[in-house]
């Protein structure tokens, strides 16, 4: 059995093996051990001939569900070894193979999926110039495609998040060096990422002649990352996948662009703080997975057309205006379940009996909810109203065949009708009427043959027998056949009792043939409703996210905002739709006003102490902007959005140290990103860019993005930009459609209280040291920082730092060293000494001695 382990596990060494033995899943050796600790169960050693000893761990086989999902959330990828024969029928070693290999992307298992997001396995081909890059959910039968540059490829990852990557085995190394190591990948041969193999498997699946009718015909790198996945269904032993039903193209110039920056500083998908609360989970209040995923898709990708968008506004108005449709459609929504999941599982064969019978109840429900868009005097939901089908023909077929509260599990039947399979009937009459059978029978005998102790019996040797006293035996009829003659008795067979035997023996196991061929001719027919039902499920969760966004409208208090064409963001009293929500009850939101053009206010200058809400602010109007452009309603008192193509953000300080960069060096990432991509609708989100540089870097740096966004001519991007540097207010004077803003607070008895109101004007404090006291800083680094802070104002202040920056740029080492006395001629000549240093080329011993030197020169003094 050994030998057949190591052979089978020679399949897939990089994966572990589940090695059916009897009713037991076992691991063995390295297996064994990484198996043990993920899934805590014990390991043990068994001795193995020369071997001497192999490392073993297992849990009984139908712990499968529970085990196996611990496994591939650890990363792992995980082969199952089945018993391809029964035991009973063979005298040999059990054939064995294997019958599935699950890994992160690619698994129907209900305890490994999330309902609320897609389980996305992702394959990228790459090229000089261009990467293809394809997403399948095998759970749901979503196939996408498209191909773009690295920074595109790379906000889809962002978006998309899949759970497993495949790359070509010669191209590990540079997906590293482009999207970094974070990703769950998986290698494969180089001949499968080619186009005429990609090309073939496609076309062998969806049985076409050309890739035309899915309009992803000139995609060439996104067809070999497609074809390349469905090459993975093969080798991860998944053929049927009749669900996959088309090879959709991602058609990104449909959707604002949101860089992976922008998806993590806005918080869209998950907050950066433990305890925080994303925009997805203000907005999801969605009844139905489907909806759950697909509102996720929504918050990433909002639309950039007013027509679509306001399509969808359209129908939020209209249910926030009728309750009585609300409500309805909540209790039909609440009925449907995992339709998407539902049917794919079907069409893999995972499908049972009391998911199928899920199957009839959604659509069921979905045949009041056709009725109800069809009669609504909205267009765009009678037009869903028109595109559903409840299929009336396999809802009765399933009620028809299936009970109605089957078992989960199939292998002790009990699912199907009386009524559907005359055989069945009878072998079930055998099976569970047989006591009273053999009742009847045993009275019948007695009856005819004047024997009042006749008895019938089983056992192991002869089967079914009846027993005559010897004082009786006289009365035996000649058709009885005498098996067994004891002390007391005889015992005898009829042709009756050796026909019931017969049908009763094999009774149970027919019953459960039978059942098994009923069930599995009717899931075979719910494979030619997929498209339909999948249609179905994309509407539902449509319909369910739109309803979700009128609850949270009218539950929050949001407006319909005005979508238009124009360049102008206009938005009174916003609120920011997370912080809103996480204020005590009592705490009203303290709303503001933004207003942003091309042409006189394009970019505002909003200066502001910590924790006065210039942040806040920034986000929220982001947030209100792509809220709008998702179909949402949004938390002000009236928004007119011009649409916007691409949202940006450099938003807080964060290292990232395990790449090597630093907080300076991520912030300039993220600002090259920005300004390599501007158009004339853009929006753009300065937060504090250049606090991880010395003071003069970040305010020249700061100073020359803004002065780059306002002068560039092929586009005026709009332009939040909160700032400490209260130097940048000069700009407003210099140029014209840079505005200057300030978070206003208020200085009673040296103490700060925040308004968070935005107002016209810039802010000349940062009132830093304040915020310390708040925290609770001791009182005599308080008091020592105030002292501080007079000094310098008094001694600068008053002379460079309000000119404007091109002079005090220059002068900027006088200011930087001000702590020093530069009159004093040994403090000047240390100045000397490091300004005269080529810290580049420097070693490190060359760094000691001349600190030495330094040193020696200060103890002179």
């Amino acid at each position: 059995m050994m030998k057949q382990f190591v052979e089978i596990k020679s399949q897939h060494p990089d994966a572990i093996l589940l090695f059916r033995v009897g009713d037991f899943y076992e691991t063995f050796s390295d297996d064994a051990i990484t198996a043990s600790e993920i899934l805590g169960i014990t390991l043990t050693r068994r001795a193995n001939g020369a071997a001497q000893f192999v490392e073993l761990a297992g849990f009984p086989h139908h712990a499968l569900d529970t085990y196996l999902p611990k496994l591939v959330r650890a990363g792992k990828r995980v082969a199952i070894c089945d018993q391809l024969e029964d035991p009973k029928t063979t005298k040999k070693l059990v054939k064995r193979g294997i019958t599935e290999l699950v890994t992160p992307g690619v698994s129907i298992n209900d305890n490994v999926l999330n309902h609320k997001e897609n389980n996305f396995l992702c394959a990228i081909h790459f090229t000089n110039n261009l990467l293809g890059i394809s997403f399948l959910d095998i759970s749901t039968g979503e196939f996408l495609t498209t191909e773009g540059k690295k920074d595109n490829i790379d906000k889809l990852l962002s978006n998309f998040s899949p759970k497993e990557i495949l790359i070509e085995h010669s191209k590990k190394r540079k997906f590293e060096e482009i999207f970094g190591s974070g990703w769950m990948t998986s290698v494969l041969d180089d001949w499968i990422f080619t186009e005429n193999a990609a090309r073939d498997r496609l076309l062998a699946h969806f049985k076409s002649a050309s890739l035309k009718g899915f309009g992803v015909e000139q995609l060439e790198q996104g067809i070999i990352a497609s074809g390349a996945i469905l090459h993975y269904m093969d080798i991860t032993q998944h053929p049927n996948i009749e669900h996959i039903t088309s090879l959709t193209r991602i058609e990104e110039e449909r959707f604002v662009r949101l860089d992976k920056f922008t998806v993590r500083n806005l918080e869209l998908l998950s907050p950066m703080n433990e305890g925080g609360k994303s925009l997805l989970d203000i907005l999801d209040k969605t009844i139905s997975p489907m909806g759950s995923r697909l509102m996720r898709r929504w918050v990433v990708f909002p639309l950039k057309d007013v027509l679509p968008i306001n399509d969808r506004l359209n129908i939020v108005e209209y249910f926030f205006r009728d309750p009585e449709l609300k409500k309805f459609l909540a209790q039909q929504l609440s009925l449907i379940g995992d339709l998407e999941r539902i049917i794919s599982k079907a069409a893999v064969g995972r499908i049972n009996p009391r998911e199928v019978v899920q199957l009839k109840v959604a659509l069921n429900a979905i045949d009041p909810i056709q009725q109800a868009f069809a009669d609504s005097d909205n267009s765009n939901l009678r037009e869903m109203g028109e595109l559903l089908n409840p299929c009336p023909v396999l809802r009765e077929k399933i009620e028809k065949e299936i009970v109605s509260d089957p078992p989960v599990l199939i292998n002790k039947g009990g699912f199907i009708r009386k009524g559907i399979n005359k055989d069945l009937d009878e072998l079930r009459d055998i099976a569970f009427s047989g006591k009273d059978y053999l009742l009847k029978l045993q009275q019948r005998e007695s009856e005819r043959t004047g024997i009042p102790s006749l008895k019938i019996a089983f056992n192991n040797v002869f089967g079914y027998y009846i027993e005559v006293r010897n004082t009786h035996k006289s009365k035996v009829p000649a058709d009885w056949t005498r098996k067994q003659t004891l002390v007391s008795a005889e015992r005898y067979i009829t042709e009756e009792l050796k026909v019931y035997e017969e049908k009763i023996l094999g009774a149970e196991e027919k019953i459960i043939a039978l059942e098994n061929k009923i069930y599995t001719e009717l899931v075979e027919s719910l494979i030619g409703y997929i498209p339909v039902i999948q249609n179905n499920a994309n509407i539902i969760a449509r319909a369910d996210c739109l309803l979700s966004f009128a609850n949270v409208a009218e539950r929050y208090n949001y407006i319909r905002p005005e979508i238009n064409e124009s360049l102008v963001i206009d938005i009174k009293k916003g609120r920011h739709p997370v912080i809103e929500r996480q204020l005590p009850a009592d705490e009203p939101y303290v709303s503001n006003d933004v207003y942003l053009d091309n042409d006189n206010q394009q970019i505002l200058i909003i200066t502001g102490p910590n924790m006065s809400g210039k942040s806040a602010l920034l986000r929220q109007t982001a947030l209100i902007t792509l809220m709008a452009q998702i179909g949402s309603f949004v938390p002000a008192e009236s928004a007119k959005i011009g649409l916007v193509d691409k949202i940006f953000t450099r938003v807080g300080a964060s290292d990232n140290i395990s790449l090597g960069e630093s907080t300076f060096m991520v912030e300039m990432n993220e600002a090259a990103n920005i300004m390599n991509n501007l158009s004339d609708r853009s929006l753009v989100l300065f937060d504090e860019l250049g606090r991880g540089t010395s003071t003069y870097d970040g305010i020249s740096i700061a100073w020359a993005i803004v002065e780059y966004i306002h002068e560039n001519p092929k586009a005026r991007a709009k332009t939040l930009f909160a700032t400490h540097y209260h130097e940048l207010n000069e700009m407003e004077k210099s140029f014209k459609r840079i505005r200057n803003f300030n978070v206003s607070v208020k200085e009673i008895d040296n103490k700060v209280i925040f308004l968070r109101k935005l107002k016209s004007g810039g802010s000349e404090h940062s009132f830093g040291i304040h915020v310390a006291r708040m925290a609770g800083m001791p009182q005599s680094i308080t008091k020592r920082a105030d002292a501080i802070l007079s000094q310098m104002e008094n001694s600068n202040r008053k002379g460079d730092i309000k000119k404007p920056i091109k002079d005090f740029v220059e002068k900027q080492e006088g200011y930087q060293l001000s702590f020093f006395q530069l009159d004093d001629p040994i403090l000047s000549q240390v100045r000397d000494e490091i300004i005269n240093l080529d810290v580049n080329n420097l070693t490190p011993i060359d760094a000691l001695n001349k600190l030495n030197e330094i040193k020696k020169i200060v103890k002179g003094k």
